[in-house]
C-alpha cells in the first residue's frame, strides 16, 4: 500500500510495538532486555489497554478450580508485585467460573505500567494513531498521525501489532479472519463503577446469588429494561466502591465508524439503566451512584490474524501440549453472544479436570510473515479458542514471549518463524514464565498473592 502525506518527522527503531496494552507493554518491556532500540506507539495518552481502559480485575493466572495451580509468570508477576507493594490489589474468589482473579486500582496500574516502561529507556508516543504501513524487504515504515505534529513516521526492523484490532496487519496486507464471518462476534461491553455501596449489607441479603435472582426477575417482568438478565457486580480496591461486567450491545459492528458511535451512546444509556435498577433493587445500593464509565465501550474480538498456527476449541478442550508452546492457560470459553432465541447471555466451557492447555509459537507468528509478531486478541486463533485465551494474565504472556522473539530473532538474523524455539522457551524460563502445569496448588485465599508473586 502507497501513502504520501506531508511528513513532518521521521524517526528509526529496531523493534516497534504497537498498542500498549497488557499485551503490547509487556512485549516493549521484554524487548527492552536486549540491546536494540524498542518502541512503543499508544492512541491513548495512557497504556494499559482493556487493563485500564474498562477492567480491574487479571484472569488466568490461575486455573479455575478446586485445586487451582498458578500457570503465568515472568512481567505479569512483576507488575502485580508492584500493585501489591502500593497496596492495590487483592485476589477475589472464583465466583464467576473464570479462576481467582488478580483485582487493582485500573488508576494505579497507570502510573505502574508507566514507571515499568520508562526505566526499561523504551521511547513512548502516546496519543498516536496508526494510519498506514509500506514494507520494503525487511524493513517497516509505518506511518503515524498526533494532532500536535500532523503525520510522521517510524522506521523498525520488526514488529509487534498489539493493537487489539490488528491494525498493523490490516494496513500491511496481512490475512485474518473478521468477527462474525463463521460465527456470531462477542457482544460489547461498557463497563461502570459505582461508589457508596454497603457491601456488607449487600452480603447480608443475599449477594451474587440475591442479585442474579433480582436481574432475572426485572428482565422477565420488564420492570426496567436490562439488555440481560445476568451479569456482575464485584467489590473494588476502593472502599464502598464495585466495579460492572453488565451492559451487553450486540449487533454492531467495532470496526464501522457509525456503528461503533452508536454502541458508544448505547453502552452509556444501558449504564444509567442498570444504576437505575441496582438503587432501586438491590440492598446495599440505595445511595449508590456512577463515578465512572470505561473509557470506551469494551470490545471482544475484531480481526484475529492468521497464523503459523491457529489454536481450536478442540486444543483448549483437550488441554493439549505442543512442543513450542509459551504459555499456559486454564480459562474457559466465555462467549458474550446472543442465544438462538435472541437473548443476549454468556456461554461457558470448561477444560476438564481444573487442566490448562499449552498456546504454541506459531499463534503469535502471522502466516509467511518474516519481521512481524501479533499478540493480545488478534493473535491467531479460532472464535471459541480465542473465547478462552483472551484474559490478561495470558496476553500478558503472548507479549513478553513476542518481546523475546523479537530480541532473537535480531540477534540471529533469522525470520520470525524460524527462530530457535528452545532458545526463546529458555529465555521465558529465565524471566519467569511457566510452561509446564506446576504440581503445587496456588493459595488463592484474598491475601495470598505473598505467597504466589514472589520474584
Amino acid at each position: 500500500m502507497k501513502f504520501n502525506p506531508a511528513i513532518s518527522y521521521q524517526f528509526e527503531t529496531d523493534i516497534l510495538v504497537i498498542g500498549s496494552g497488557s499485551a503490547g507493554s509487556s512485549a516493549a518491556l521484554a524487548a527492552s532486555h536486549g540491546k536494540h532500540k524498542v518502541t512503543l506507539v499508544e492512541r491513548y495518552g495512557f497504556p494499559g489497554g482493556t487493563s485500564t481502559q474498562m477492567l480491574d480485575t487479571f484472569y488466568g493466572f490461575f486455573t479455575p478450580s478446586e485445586n487451582p495451580k498458578k500457570i503465568v509468570g515472568g512481567i505479569p508477576d512483576q507488575v502485580v508485585n508492584l500493585l501489591n507493594r502500593s497496596g492495590n490489589i487483592f485476589l477475589r474468589p472464583n465466583t464467576y467460573g473464570a479462576g481467582t482473579g488478580v483485582n487493582y486500582n485500573p488508576e494505579k496500574l497507570k502510573q505502574v505500567w508507566d514507571d515499568l516502561l520508562s526505566v526499561r529507556g523504551i521511547r513512548l508516543f502516546y496519543h498516536t494513531t496508526l494510519v498506514g504501513v509500506e514494507t520494503t524487504g525487511e524493513t517497516t515504515r509505518a506511518v503515524f498521525f498526533h494532532k500536535g505534529i500532523g503525520f510522521f513516521t517510524i522506521t523498525a526492523k520488526r514488529v509487534i501489532d498489539a493493537s487489539g484490532d490488528a491494525d498493523y496487519c490490516h494496513w500491511a496486507g496481512i490475512p485474518y479472519e473478521r468477527a462474525g464471518e463463521k460465527e456470531p462476534p462477542q457482544s460489547l461491553t461498557t463497563t461502570f463503577r459505582m461508589c457508596n455501596v454497603e457491601n456488607d449489607e449487600f452480603e447480608a441479603a443475599g449477594g451474587k446469588k440475591m442479585l442474579q435472582e433480582k436481574m432475572e426477575e426485572a428482565y422477565a417482568r420488564d420492570t426496567h429494561p436490562l439488555p440481560r438478565k445476568k451479569g456482575s457486580a464485584h467489590e473494588m480496591c476502593q472502599p464502598k466502591c464495585i466495579s460492572t461486567v453488565a451492559v451487553k450491545v450486540v449487533d454492531l459492528d467495532p470496526l464501522d465508524p457509525y456503528d461503533m458511535t452508536n454502541a458508544e451512546i448505547e453502552g452509556r444509556r444501558q449504564a444509567f439503566v442498570f444504576e437505575d435498577f441496582f438503587r432501586s433493587e438491590i440492598p446495599g445500593y440505595q445511595n449508590a451512584k456512577i463515578i465512572g464509565l470505561s473509557n470506551q465501550i469494551g470490545v471482544r474480538e475484531t480481526r484475529r490474524v492468521y497464523g503459523e498456527y491457529r489454536l481450536t476449541k478442540e486444543d483448549c478442550m483437550s488441554a493439549k501440549k505442543f512442543n513450542d508452546q509459551i504459555f499456559l492457560c486454564g480459562a474457559p470459553i466465555e462467549d458474550h453472544r446472543k442465544s438462538n432465541t435472541g437473548e443476549s447471555e454468556t456461554f461457558w466451557e470448561y477444560v476438564p479436570k481444573g487442566g490448562a492447555y499449552g498456546v504454541p509459537y506459531g499463534t503469535i507468528v502471522p502466516k509467511n510473515e518474516n519481521t512481524t509478531w501479533a499478540v493480545g486478541r488478534c493473535f491467531s486463533a479460532t472464535h471459541d479458542a480465542h473465547a478462552s485465551c483472551r484474559s490478561m494474565a495470558q496476553t500478558m504472556s503472548m507479549g513478553q514471549a513476542a518481546g523475546l522473539a523479537a530480541i532473537i530473532s535480531m540477534e540471529t538474523d533469522q525470520s520470525a518463524k524460524n527462530i530457535d524455539i528452545h532458545q526463546l522457551q529458555d529465555a521465558l524460563i529465565q524471566l519467569g514464565a511457566v510452561l509446564e502445569l506446576p504440581q503445587k496448588v496456588a493459595d488463592t485465599s484474598r491475601r495470598g498473592w505473598a505467597n504466589n508473586f514472589k520474584q
